[in-house]
């Protein structure tokens, strides 16, 4: 590994210590997240190249595949390295279309933790984000209780099967419900440049140790925007992916990322990132962007 972690680290509440440039696994199940990956050795050599550069902090889910992305972990990386922090995701399963629905009964939700821990072979899972919202455009909070269902989680940490929990597509009054009911290390939702909306939420996090780690960093943008982001990376000689990546490490010292792919050149350009130095102009105008 990497002596230098890529973008730095940063200390979740609890003390586990993560590199902030991370990696998400989704892309390398088949088309639609849905099946094996075209390119098996591509898949495996992503993942090990990721750990070579450092990267430490894997986020995957035993829905993708399903259970394709976690089988692949097992097989390039087990056994684990001790420093090597494996975050999985519950609250829904994959039905006979390739759809998403929500599966967040206690049952299902111990259900999908045993299976997590049997795809990866582990016997305790590091860290398990409770997907909670996902409304029209599937990325945005949906108001509610989670009250039962983080519940359960609580039950299975207690229990030993999970070490700690997160929550995803959430807004901050179920972070607050979540917190009440047991220690929230991390928090994923939905925010880059263009989409902004949980930047108090961010700064409540950050003062209290819990990441915060954004998806899609180029998704909901409209022509301007893009144009935008698509300029201030022709004059610095680099991608509209790296600028992006670049301005959410530049936001706060909690923000994690874990952008995906299925291809090394893109993986060693993704984490090259972490090192892109954004002068003040062009933060001022990608500032600007979601005004």
């Amino acid at each position: 590994m990497s002596e230098t972690l890529p973008g730095g680290t940063f200390t979740m509440a609890g003390g586990r210590t993560v590199a902030r440039m991370g990696y998400g696994a989704m892309q390398l199940a088949g088309p639609g997240v849905w099946g094996p990956p075209k390119d098996r050795g591509e898949a495996i050599a992503v993942l090990r190249t990721a750990i070579e550069l450092g990267v430490n902090h894997l986020d995957t889910a035993d829905f993708y595949g399903p259970h394709v992305t976690n089988e692949l972990i097992r097989e390039a990386l087990a056994p684990y390295r001790a420093d090597l922090h494996l975050v999985t995701k519950v609250g829904a399963v994959r039905d006979e279309n390739g759809g998403w629905p929500h599966a967040r009964s206690p049952e299902q939700l111990r259900a999908q933790v045993e299976s997590n821990l049997r795809t990866l072979g582990v016997e305790a899972l590091d860290v398990v984000n409770l997907r909670v919202g996902g409304g029209a455009d599937g990325h945005s909070p949906v108001p509610g209780s989670l009250a039962e269902p983080f519940g359960a989680l609580a039950d299975l940490r207690r229990a030993g099967l999970i070490k700690d929990l997160g929550v995803s597509v959430v807004n901050a009054e179920q972070v607050a419900e979540a917190q009440s009911i047991a220690p929230v290390v991390t928090v994923q939702n939905w925010y880059n440049v263009a989409h902004r909306g949980d930047e108090a939420l961010i700064e409540s996090l950050s003062q209290q140790g819990i990441s915060y780690v954004p998806f899609w960093p180029l998704g909901g943008f409209d022509p301007l925007q893009s144009a935008t982001l698509d300029g201030v990376a022709e004059r610095l000689g680099a991608t509209p992916k790296a600028v992006a990546l670049a301005w959410l490490l530049h936001q706060s010292p909690n923000i994690l990322l874990i952008p995906g792919t299925s291809s090394v050149a893109h993986l060693r350009e993704n984490v090259a990132a972490a090192a892109l130095e954004l002068p003040a102009d062009a933060l001022a105008e990608l500032d600007g962007v979601a005004a």
